[in-house]
């Protein structure tokens, strides 16, 4: 077996200024021959540590620590029988100095310690393969397999004419004690020739073999991964249903018996429901999937009895509720009182400053709590009023009518709910006399006949008027509506001739005015000042955006985007001056019609 790599610690005492004695750490190492156990066992003496010899026996079997020169540091045993190159784990600020290594045909040499560590490439996945360079010219394949046959089982050497070789180990860590061994000078024998010496190099090789092996690995890592997913998954599946039996009288007679039952209903509907989707139903079992349909059906009343009882306990929970809550708010009201009548000043002066601050805490608290309590119970009753509202409110139309078509329809109103009532009385008439007839069990007299007929008689031109009414209610709102439409285009039209009436006087006032000079025309432009061009410019630009015009209140909304203290009527003051510019038109039918500015900008160019 050859020599294992020994461990070297060398350290200094330095005595401060203040006779406190510390510990520091010196890099130069000692360099001796480990042929030499003497001088091993020395300079294991003098650093007060246990002398340890190649196999890690003790070479001085009566050695005291205390008899060294560093007294105080307990014994440290660097060599650790059975770790082979690896070493023991070293303190980060303690420097680590690599010895000389012995083999049987070669001897390896270390580095020199204040070099920077050997540069290597980055580690492949899965690396079992190192490259080995530097090796002697003369060195053989058992000299490799000596030197590294120290890091771990070698599986594969492949040496190359060229000084260099590649060893694949059996694990991945064995290529970490392999890297150990880089920098290292090799000698074979006592040789001093150059041809029997090498520097070494070890880094990574990326082989396919081990890259295969990791990808298996990683494979197999992912099949169990997802194995163990699965087997969670299905551990937390939910059970699946049971299986439905397939149809048969003997299984149908079974399930109808299932269909009567209310504990096993859910069950049995399930299986009819199975069957029917299958397509089990036909001619000759169609009569035993109607009678079960048919059990299925008559749970219907039971359910809604079910439900309603259901509805029934809810409400009256909520009554409890209510009543409870109503019951604690008054006993924090009563609470409450108390605070305050305690806070008065003919009760409060005989409290201490902490009892005080103790009450006023006390009420404050009481407070809120009965506030979010009366809160809750407002809510409740705020929330039954409103769904009783719901049901009682009903939709209408809301229309502004005039006194005359108003006062109408109230009358029609009060007109077809009378008949209604006459109508309902009659056919209380009617329903009165025929469980008297019932009753009695006899035949009827001609009398009743009579009134019978007379009171169909009755009803029927009950029905008959109030059909007429109805049509006459809803002719009437007709001709209401089409008055409304007739007013708006009046108002329109109304409008249309002020604006023309005002325009035709602008006209007659520019006609007067023909005399003065062009200058002169030009100043008593309709544009009065830089904001109104600046309004222009922004209408115009708007318009035109818009080829179907816009409304009055359209442009002015566009407008107060960018200034608030626009007004509706200067604008339209202001484009109602530029005719040639601006024009208005109506647009839509009836109900629907607005009055439209358009931009006409390009044609008044032509006309001026």
């Amino acid at each position: 077996m050859p020599r294992n790599f020994k461990w070297l610690w060398v350290y200094e005492i330095g005595i401060a200024a203040d006779n406190s004695r510390t510990l520091n750490v010196d890099s130069t190492a000692m360099t001796l021959p480990m042929s030499d156990p003497t001088a091993w066992a020395t300079a294991m003496n003098n650093l007060g540590m246990a002398p340890l010899g190649i196999a890690g026996q003790p070479i001085l079997p009566d050695f005291d620590p205390a008899l060294g020169m560093m007294t105080g540091i307990p014994p440290i045993t660097p060599m650790m029988p059975g770790l082979g190159i690896v070493p023991p784990p070293i303190p980060p600020d303690m420097p680590v100095v690599k010895e000389i290594i012995h083999c049987k045909s070669c001897t390896l040499f270390p580095p020199n310690p204040n070099l920077p560590p050997p540069a290597t490439r980055e580690r492949p996945p899965g690396c079992k393969t190192v490259f080995v360079g530097g090796l002697p010219e003369n060195g053989t394949e058992p000299i490799i397999v000596e030197v590294f046959e120290q890091c771990g089982e070698i599986i594969a050497i492949r040496k190359s004419k060229k000084n260099f070789c590649h060893i694949r180990f059996a694990e991945e860590y064995m290529v970490d004690k392999a890297l150990y061994l880089s920098g290292y000078r090799i000698r074979l024998g006592s040789s001093t020739d150059k041809k029997d010496t090498g520097r070494l190099h070890v880094d990574f090789a990326q082989a396919r073999d081990d890259l295969y092996e990791w990808e298996c690995k990683q494979r197999m890592l992912a099949r169990e991964e997802r194995h163990r997913r699965r087997m969670e998954e299905e551990r937390l599946r939910p059970p699946s249903p049971p299986p439905v039996v397939h149809y048969s009288d003997h299984e149908c007679s079974i399930v109808a018996e299932k269909l009567k039952d209310d504990s096993k209903f859910s069950e049995a509907v399930q299986t009819l429901l199975t069957w029917i989707e299958r397509g089990e139903v036909n001619r000759r079992s169609a009569n035993n999937f109607y009678s079960m349909i048919q059990s299925a059906n008559s749970h219907v009343r039971r359910l809604v009895n079910e439900k309603a009882a259901h509805e029934k306990d809810m409400e009256e929970a909520k009554e409890k509720f209510k009543q409870a809550l109503s019951g604690i708010l008054i006993q924090f009201e009563q609470i409450v009182a108390v605070y305050h009548s305690a806070s008065k000043q003919k009760a409060w002066d005989h409290f201490t400053k902490a009892q005080r601050k103790n009450i006023s805490v006390w009420c404050k608290q009481a407070e809120e709590i009965r506030n979010i309590h009366n809160d809750e119970l407002m809510g409740i009753r705020r929330e039954e009023e409103m769904e009783m509202s719901d049901d009682e409110i009903e939709e209408t139309t809301e229309t502004k009518e005039t006194e005359e078509s108003v006062s109408q329809a109230e009358a029609l109103k009060e007109e077809n709910d009378s008949l209604r009532w006459q109508l309902d009385a009659y056919r209380n008439e009617v329903e009165l006399l025929k469980q008297e007839q019932g009753k009695a069990h006899r035949e009827d007299d001609p009398n009743k006949e009579q009134q019978l007929k007379l009171l169909q008689q009755a009803l029927q031109g009950m029905q008959q008027h109030l059909l007429k009414v109805q049509e006459e209610y809803k002719r009437k709102e007709a001709e209401l509506e089409k008055i409304k439409d007739d007013k708006l285009q009046v108002e329109k039209m109304l409008e249309n001739l002020k604006e023309k009436e005002s325009c035709a006087s602008r006209l007659c006032a520019s006609s007067q005015d023909s005399d003065y000079p062009l200058e002169k025309t030009l100043n008593s432009c309709p544009i009065k000042s830089e904001r109104e061009a600046l309004l222009v410019g922004i209408i115009s630009t708007f318009l035109h955006v818009h080829p179907f015009g816009a409304s009055i209140e359209y442009i002015c909304s566009y407008l107060h985007r960018l200034d608030n203290k626009i007004c509706t009527s200067d604008v339209e003051c202001l484009m109602s001056r530029l005719q040639h510019t601006f024009k208005q038109e109506m647009t839509g039918v009836g109900a629907s019609l607005e009055k439209r500015w358009k931009f006409c900008g390009f044609e008044g160019l032509k006309l001026t």
